[in-house]
């Protein structure tokens, strides 16, 4: 059995120019910092010009909880990649994983779980 894991990579742009960042402020609508989706690809969160951070946030699996830090350096590749590939440089890069099944149930959970 597979583990959801939730993977936030963060970090900083680092000296964009003038067309990257007009290309970003461009696209900006579709990476909403309010949205907190986390998907196999990465959901890029910014709010430029008026803060230089970012947010990946990506859904990965682990077999379990010992592959929990591979799946955190999985989305850290991932994200990186994409900021280079488009020639966004970056700086002050974080990880944090997240096991879901770590995560303790709220009381809908609970509920919903001893239905079962």
């Amino acid at each position: 059995m597979s583990r959801a894991v939730r993977v936030t990579v963060r970090g900083s742009f680092d000296g964009l120019s003038e067309a990257q960042m007009a290309s970003l402020v461009a696209v900006a609508g579709e990476h909403d910092f309010m949205n907190t989706q986390y998907t196999a690809e990465g959901y890029l969160a910014y709010d430029l010009p008026g803060r230089p951070f970012f947010t990946f946030r990506f859904a990965e699996e682990a077999a379990d909880a010992d592959e929990v830090p591979q799946a955190a350096v999985r989305a850290q590749i991932k994200a990186e990649e994409w900021m280079a590939e488009r020639g966004y440089p970056i700086k002050n890069v974080t990880v944090q994983a997240v096991d879901m099944a770590e995560v303790p149930l709220g009381k809908r959970g609970r509920r919903e779980a001893s239905r079962q």
